[in-house]
């Protein structure tokens, strides 16, 4: 699909590869330039509030797209991991749906240096994060508190500006089947990553919805990494951590449903750091017209990014950990005018203001959880950062 915001005499639009905003997915791929207009309006306003006035400005946004001329417009931005704060949405001035293999073949034959590291810092370092987790298992003791996902930022500073551009390629490349993104979302911020993780796909009555939850790192050596997958797949720990979430999308998606197929156990998936528990599930909406931006929101933020239950894991991640999560372990995607579209968990994902990054990670936390494990695995899971930046783990960690 392609569109403009004026006449569409030559067929095609020249959108260069260097797009304001761009999405990548096997099953559909976008880029678009410029803004025709955005919405900002926290999809929650407050806890008590309602959801009304965001879904009416998203129409207003579609409905002032078609007027302009744009036969299904599309709305493609982020929405943060608090829906009480501002979301970052656009429909783009100009967009174009693309098929990313081959970009991907193209890029592989590009590269570049990275400026040098001037400065790297965790928040919080290593023992208070350790603190934290130890705090949230003592709380899982005397509360309903079953799981909670605790989190830190890694702050780099390099020599120089570095080009988004080549920070994107590189994820693109070592990690062709994920989904990436790059998203404007405050001043001259931009959020990019490669999320392996899909909250739902909507098209026509069909959703798809693939949680991960479980992780464990992967090894160099075919046979130990072999190892740790199989180890994964038998941990009590993981499988339990992996349930709560399976739970929690059933119980959200039933209800939308007239058939919701979720197998009985996990399966394995991998990315080039990481092995996750993941559940695949397919179901056939009630109602067609509910769009993918509506199922989304619903579904935000599951027990794989927050904990269970949500409202209790929401006030402990308020009590320790000490920054605004913001974009991060929000949610990214597209929709269109018809409802269709796919959103995915932001996660394996940064934002670059200029010579700055900021880096996030996170671990899903529960009664069995070790607080070294915990802190080994989101140094693994910011690796896919680490390597698009060309920063050695151990460098950072």
């Amino acid at each position: 699909m392609l569109f403009p915001t004026q006449d569409m005499e030559s067929g095609r639009l020249p959108i260069p590869d260097s797009a304001d905003f761009l999405f990548t997915s096997s099953y559909r791929s976008l880029r678009g330039k410029g803004v025709f207009t955005e919405i900002n309006q926290p999809v929650i306003p407050e806890p008590s509030g309602g959801s009304q006035l965001f879904y009416e400005l998203v129409q207003e946004a579609f409905v002032k797209a078609k007027g302009a001329g744009i036969r299904n417009p599309v709305i493609v931005g982020a929405v943060p991991f608090d829906l009480s704060q501002q979301s970052r949405l656009f429909v783009p001035a100009k967009c174009e749906f693309f098929d990313r293999s081959e970009m991907i073949t193209t890029l592989k034959g590009r590269s570049a240096s990275v400026p040098r590291v001037e400065k790297i810092q965790s928040i919080p370092g290593e023992w208070r994060f350790k603190q934290s987790v130890e705090q949230a298992i003592a709380n899982f003791q005397h509360s309903d508190l079953r799981k909670a996902v605790l989190s830190r930022v890694l702050n780099v500073e390099l020599s120089e500006k570095i080009s988004v551009d080549e920070i994107l390629s590189r994820l693109i490349v070592q990690n062709p089947s994920g989904y990436h993104f790059r998203i404007p979302i405050e001043g001259d911020q931009e959020l990019i990553g490669s999320s392996p993780e899909l909250l739902v796909r909507k098209v026509g009555s069909e959703l798809i919805s693939n949680p991960l939850a479980g992780s464990a790192k992967r090894q160099n050596d075919l046979e130990k990494d072999k190892a740790v997958s199989e180890s994964l797949l038998t941990s009590a720990k993981d499988s339990y951590e992996h349930k709560l979430v399976i739970d929690e999308i059933r119980q959200v998606l039933t209800p939308f449903c007239s058939s919701l197929d979720i197998p009985a156990a996990p399966e394995l998936i991998s990315t080039p750091a990481m092995w996750h528990l993941s559940t695949l599930i397919h179901g056939q909406l009630k109602k067609p017209e509910i769009s993918a931006l509506e199922l989304a929101c619903q579904l935000h933020p599951t027990p794989a990014v927050c904990g269970f239950p949500t409202k209790d894991a929401r006030n402990l991640i308020r009590l320790v950990e000490s920054f605004e999560r913001g974009v991060f372990t929000g949610m990214v995607g597209w929709c269109d005018a018809e409802g269709n579209g796919e959103w995915v968990v932001t996660i394996r994902c940064g934002t670059v203001n200029g010579n700055h990054i900021q880096l996030f990670a996170g671990a899903g936390i529960v009664e069995d959880s070790c607080p070294e494990s915990e802190w080994q695995e989101t140094g693994a899971k910011l690796g896919t950062m680490l390597n698009a930046l060309g920063i050695k783990q151990q460098e950072a960690l």
